[in-house]
Order: structure tokens, then sequence, then C-alpha cells
């Protein structure tokens, strides 16, 4: 054996070799890129073309953004100014957004009123929205009902708080009597309708007890703008969940009048439009109350509202029951639950989680279907744009800049509800 093979020893490393740099093509920017938007001839196109018309779109409508005037007193005074060129009149949206937002009987001195309600709005939804939030939250979210209706329409403040009351009475009888009997827990409702009633005719109307925590009465036919939208959407989808959900349960019962009566109601308001439900709300459904009993337009509107977002929530919450297995309900009566237990423990939160997509869409669709009421001789934020605004011979011939601003609220609000939806599935996601 030679000298070179006797002292030769194998190498072992004893550290791993750096970490090349991957490919340009390979990560980063550029493969986002031909991932994304360059993957094969057929996408590429499209990219291109997508690009050519975003830079047509922005090439007219920046400069007409760009030179906006925002301050001119009259639509002549503002094309004086713009003197020939290519640019917006969004003077108007200065000279008129407390119409757009509060329409335009709401008092100006009390815009505080509607303002600070909605600020309150996103304080009491937090708790419901977002469930890791300390659970005392959902205190005021149950009082916030009752404050908005005393902050926005005003009158003695004992008129919320008996309602209030009347609600907690008739809570109290359904937990009693929700192990015993569910149909006697669900006659909660007339009891607690029965504690208001009872309760406003021993204070009586003259009393002392109502100059406490006055403020001045606004009558429903002065609220218009923007608030009126939210006003509708917020209160008919919060209105037509529960109510959707009892019809969806009622549809599913064994019990055939019960049944029968869901699956006719059901059917018949999806089968009206919801044109003509608010028409029959303006000019018909005051008959079905007593005379004299002064139910004032926005109630008779959110009424039929809710009826018709509370048809399709039912069927959207039927599918999500039907999508649950039989063994679930088996679960349950393994467990000695009874209707009512299983169906508010195991049954439902299944069944929602399932509909989520379902529900939101619906609840998207009332809040844009909230302009309908525009029709009606309701002044929304629609109504005021066709209406008072552009029959003044101020601003007589502004649709872009109008239109295009009610477009941009009506987004945010439903993007934002949107998003939630998407965030709440992924957050319910336990099912992997």
């Amino acid at each position: 054996m030679s000298d070179t093979s006797a002292n030769a020893v194998a190498f072992v490393r004893t550290e791993s070799v750096p970490a090349s740099a991957p490919p340009v093509n390979a990560a980063g920017p550029v493969k986002w890129l031909k991932d994304n938007l360059f993957d094969g001839v057929g996408n590429s196109i499209l990219t291109v073309l997508a690009f050519v018309a975003i830079f047509l779109i922005l090439s007219n409508t920046m400069p007409w953004v760009i030179n906006g005037i925002w301050d001119a007193p009259t639509l002549a005074a503002c094309r004086e100014i713009l003197d020939g060129t290519t640019g917006a009149c969004f003077a108007v949206l200065s000279e008129r957004w407390n119409q757009l937002l509060f329409g335009f009987k709401y008092p100006t001195e009390m815009y505080w009123r509607p303002a600070l309600a909605f600020a309150m709005l996103f304080v009491a939804f937090a708790p419901v929205l977002f469930f890791d939030l300390p659970r005392k939250l959902l205190i005021f979210t149950g009082l916030y009902p009752f404050i908005a209706f005393w902050l926005i329409w005003g009158g003695p403040i004992v008129n919320p708080i008996l309602a209030l009351v009347g609600l907690i009475v008739g809570y109290m009888v359904f937990v009693r009597l929700e192990k015993t009997s569910f149909a006697m827990a669900m006659g909660a409702g007339v009891v607690s309708a029965a504690v208001i009633w009872s309760l406003s005719k021993v204070i009586g109307s003259d009393s002392a007890i109502f100059s406490i925590g006055y403020l001045e009465t606004v009558p429903s036919r002065d609220l218009g703008g923007f608030m009126l939208n939210m006003m509708l959407g917020v209160t008919c989808v919060s209105l037509s969940l529960p109510l959707g959900i009892a019809l969806a349960l009622g549809r599913q019962s064994s019990m055939p009048l019960i049944k029968y009566v869901c699956v006719i109601f059901i059917e018949f308001i999806r089968g009206v439009p919801l044109i003509t439900l608010l028409f029959v709300a303006s000019v018909m459904l005051g008959y079905f109350f007593p005379p004299g009993s002064g139910v004032d337009l926005f109630i008779r509107v959110v009424i039929m509202i809710t009826l018709f977002s509370a048809a399709y929530i039912a069927e959207v919450v039927r599918g999500g029951l039907a999508a649950l297995p039989k063994g679930q309900y088996e679960a349950a009566d393994s467990l000695g639950l009874d209707y009512a237990q299983a169906t508010r423990l195991i049954i439902l939160p299944q069944a929602l989680k399932i509909s989520i997509p379902g529900i939101v869409n619906i609840a998207v669709g009332l809040f844009k279907d909230t302009t309908l009421v525009s029709v009606i001789s309701m002044f929304d934020m629609v109504g005021m744009i066709r209406g008072p605004i552009l029959a003044s011979t101020d601003w007589n011939g502004v649709y872009w800049e109008l239109f295009s601003f009610a477009a941009l609220l009506f987004f945010v609000v439903c993007y934002g509800i949107s998003q939630y939806s998407q965030w709440l599935e992924r957050r319910l996601a336990t099912d992997h």
C-alpha cells in the first residue's frame, strides 16, 4: 500500500452548506405575477385587457375627480369656476351633506342625537360580533335599542324603560317555563306586552314622572337621509333573524297546523315583490290596526320589510337544518334534552354556522333594498337626491356626484358586512 493511500483520511462535513437563494422566477414579486397574472397565454391576455380597461376608466375619471370643486353655492357658480374644464361639482355635497345624512326635516340642532346613537351602535354590536370580548358588554347591547329609540325619536325616557321592564319580565317567564312547556314559554311575549300596558295605565301619560329625562319629540316623518336607511337596515335585520329562525323551525314541525301556516306564509311572501309590500304598508296596513292607534308609516314599513326578509332567512336556515346529519338529533335525544334545549344548544348553533353565507347575502340585499322606501314618499338618501335636492333650482342637473356619494356609503357598509362574515366563517371553522 502506498504512503498516500495509508495517510488518507475520510472527510466528514460538520456543518450544512448555506442555502442558496431561489431563482428569481421562483420567489418574490416575479413569482406572484407569474402565478396570479401571467399564468399561461389566456390569463396573460386577460390581464393585459384588464389593465387597458382600468387605464381607460382612470384616465377619464381621475381628472373629473381631481379638478372637482368643493366650494360653490350653486351648480351655475360651480360651472363658472370650472370654465369649461372637466371637473366634478362636489360642492353639492358640502352644501347638502346634512340633508343627505339626516334628511331635510330633522332639526339641525338635534343632529347630535342620531350621531350619538350611530356611534353607540358599534359599541353595542361589538360583543355580539366579536365574542372574545367580555360578556358583561352584552348588558349595554341589551339596553342599546331602548337608548337609541329615546335619542332619535325623543319623548320621555319612561317609555323605553317600560318597554325594557316588559321585555325583562317576559324573558324571566320564558326561562321558568322553558323546562316544562315550550309553548307556554312562548307566551312570555304576551305577558311582557301586558306588563307594558298595565304600567302605562298605572302611571298615566299626564303623570309628573313623564317629565323626567324628556327630549324633544321628533315625528317619524321627519326622519330621512342615510340615517333612515341605517335605521331600517339595522332594525329589520335584527328583527327578521329570530323570526326567520322561528319560521324555519315551524316549517319542520311535526304539527300540521304550525307547519302549513309557516309554509303558506313563507311561500306567499317570497312570491310577492318587496315594492308591493311597501305599498301595502303605506296604504292598507293601517286598516289592520285599531282606530286611532296612530301607527305611523315607519313602523308599518319596518313590519313589512321584516316579514319579507324573515321569509328568505327562514329558507336559508331550513337549508342549514337539513344539512345536519340525523345523528345530531339522535345525540340530543340520548342526552335527555327536550326539544327547546336540543334546538338551542345543539341544532341551531351548527345550522346557523352553515347558514352564515346565505344570511349575510340576505342582510346585504335587505340593506340595499331600503332605498325602495323612496317610492312611498319616505325621504331616505335616494329619496333626498331624487326629491328635494335635484328639485331645487340651485342643484338641478347634478347626478354623478350625488349618486356616487350614495354608492360609496352603501359600498362601505355592505363591504364591511361581507368581510365580517368571511372572518366569522374562518373563526367558526372547527370541523377541520
